[in-house]
């Protein structure tokens, strides 16, 4: 919307400059001037528009966020017979704006021989990434701040970028185990993003599209791709668990051996945003596996469900694509807290293993199945014919 109203200011510009026919007598740096600003009249509503939608998404994602962290102490408190925070709020619930007052006003402290910029820069860069992915993640038909066409590739780049922010972090603390930690991350991190390219290949050759909002749709006319892609589904969590760096794969803080890992220098507020970034990046893999495999916001058996729940809620808003999901979306992150609390941590050689010797033939060879039975019953999507 607002490149072409651009570009149609810029061609009437133009093409009123070109009706005189000397042009060397026209002063041009005028109307640049004008064009310029005409530009930047008709470019304001749009960029404020923007600037709204942004803050309307992550503000109550860092909420969302801050109060994750809570869900997962209260659970493993529960399945480890604890009883979790209960102490700030009634039941605990005000326990991290607690933390987040705590993180804020502690002092920064910076490595003597650290090199300041890029440890600084380390967690900015992991904090803007995890955030920047829900640019292209839909709530809803219609219901996202970008609809990209190839939105599957961006996610999978910004993936790829979160690398960076990782090792960067343990490079510049000028710290043994810091680096250690980064280098486990880095090659962990990099291993699974392979065998969650293969799988998204998959999905991509069943549904035909890159557009994420496509390949919900597509699960509407069909059947959610969990059906079709079962085994490949449970490869996709478990690389989701060691991408994030989640137990029971967070060998980068293994404590017996590298004590915290890459952000072990980190203390504050800069500690605060690898940890904003871990959580955002754990709820952004629980939207794409929602997305990929379990139809994104469709309500489960159609318009029934839906017609007894806003019945019973009595809203007038139809929030039923949101509200699913929203629902979906928990219930595999509420997965991420049970691996943590019940399972126990891999050697770093089985990861590896598990990654490049198990997940890897499967991936391939589950890909060639797929992609010979579309072939062979020639229902092959509309996008790859």
């Amino acid at each position: 919307m607002m490149s072409e109203k651009l570009n149609y200011i810029v061609y009437i510009f133009i093409n009123y400059i070109k009706s005189f026919k000397n042009l060397k007598y026209v002063n041009l740096s005028f109307y640049s001037i004008l064009v310029f600003k005409s530009i930047w009249i008709a470019s304001y509503w749009d960029f404020l528009e923007f600037i709204v939608l942004s803050l309307v998404t992550i503000v109550p994602l860092l909420i969302a966020i801050a109060y994750y962290t809570l869900a997962e102490r209260k659970v493993m408190g529960a399945i480890q017979r604890r009883k979790g925070p209960n102490v700030v709020g009634f039941w605990g619930l005000l326990q991290p704006l607690a933390d987040a007052l705590k993180l804020l006003v502690k002092e920064t402290i910076i490595p003597r021989r650290s090199n300041i910029i890029l440890f600084i820069f380390a967690p900015m860069l992991t904090l803007i990434l995890s955030l920047v992915t829900w640019a292209v993640i839909p709530y809803n038909f219609g219901n996202v701040l970008i609809d990209l066409h190839l939105g599957v590739l961006y996610v999978l780049a910004i993936s790829g970028l979160a690398v960076y922010g990782v090792i960067i972090a343990g490079w510049s603390s000028n710290s043994k185990y810091s680096f250690l930690g980064g280098l486990r991350a880095a090659a962990q991190m990099i291993s699974y993003e392979v065998s969650i390219s293969l799988i998204v290949i998959q999905v991509v050759l069943v549904t035909g599209s890159l557009n994420l909002t496509n390949i919900v749709l597509v699960q509407k006319d069909n059947i959610y791709n969990i059906f079709l892609l079962f085994p490949i589904c449970i490869i996709f969590f478990i690389s989701i668990l060691a991408e994030t760096n989640r137990a029971p794969f967070d060998l980068a803080e293994a404590e017996a051996e590298i004590v915290a890992g890459y952000n072990l220098e980190y203390s504050a507020i800069i500690f605060a945003m690898f940890f904003l970034g871990e959580y955002c990046n754990m709820i952004a893999m629980s939207a794409l596996m929602n997305i990929f495999f379990l139809g994104g916001w469709l309500m489960p058996f159609g318009s029934v469900i839906e017609e007894i729940i806003w019945s019973l809620l009595s809203l007038r808003v139809n929030l039923s694509g949101e509200f699913a999901f929203a629902i979906k979306t928990v219930s595999i992150a509420f997965l991420f807290i049970v691996a943590r609390a019940m399972l126990p941590r891999y050697r770093y050689d089985q990861l590896m293993t598990i990654g490049w010797k198990v997940f890897l033939p499967v991936n391939l060879g589950y890909l060639v199945f797929i992609a010979s039975v579309l072939f062979g019953l020639d229902i092959l999507p509309d996008y790859f014919i």
